[in-house]
């Protein structure tokens, strides 16, 4: 069902984004609205403490990669069609439940699907900055939810989130602790530090738009 779903979005987004392609694409999400908001909560609120997540061969990673796969879909149809679905934000309004996803002891391809998600999220919030050049007329959906994106982000960081991501390999973290074996992961490695930095530098901007208000 998810990956059919999945598919099925993907397949919508593929087409030149029109008005039709919105309007099919609100028909198929908005009645599944409530269902994908629950059923994500019921999902990413687990312990994934368990040895069936630790292999991307098991059946509950699999549904765990799925799941993320749809939830990359959903991004990307909020992305290109801005509809005004709750379930095409809760990457961002419930970015805790990801981030402590990415901390657990899962797989590490499941951690690096959901670190690429991440910077998928601010780099589009760049390039609407820079399409509008006024990122801070109006207060957006947008606007809010990258708002909570920083907030989640920046407070994990601030309790040694990062020095529990590993990089690649078994002894290569984040936080450099400990040497590595096998070579840290690069790509990763640019993706949690561009994350970072965008969040601070949006928190930032948004304390001196309000200091300006003031």
């Amino acid at each position: 069902c998810l990956w059919t779903l999945t598919a099925i979005t993907k397949d919508i987004l593929a087409d030149e984004v029109s008005p039709r392609a919105a309007g099919i694409l609100k028909k198929l999400l908005a009645p599944l609205d409530a269902v994908l908001e629950g059923f994500y909560n019921s999902i990413l609120v687990n312990h994934f403490d368990s040895h069936h997540y630790t292999s991307p061969f098991s059946e509950a990673a699999n549904n765990l990669i799925t799941f993320i796969d749809l939830l990359e879909a959903l991004l990307a149809s909020r992305v290109e069609l801005e509809l005004p679905l709750q379930c095409q934000r809760l990457f961002f309004l419930k970015a805790s439940f990801i981030l402590n996803l990415i901390s657990s002891p899962v797989h590490y391809l499941i951690k690096k699907k959901l670190i690429m998600l991440l910077k998928k999220c601010v780099l589009y919030k760049s390039r609407e900055d820079a399409k509008s050049g006024s990122p801070f007329l109006e207060k957006t959906s947008l606007h809010e939810d990258m708002l909570a994106l920083s907030n989640a982000a920046l407070q994990t960081v601030n309790f040694s989130w990062l020095n529990q991501i590993p990089l690649g390999g078994k002894t290569s973290y984040f936080g450099g602790s400990e040497a590595s074996q096998d070579g840290s992961d690069q790509t990763v490695l640019r993706a949690l530090s561009l994350v970072v930095l965008k969040a601070l530098e949006f928190k930032i901007q948004i304390s001196g738009s309000e200091a300006e208000i003031k």
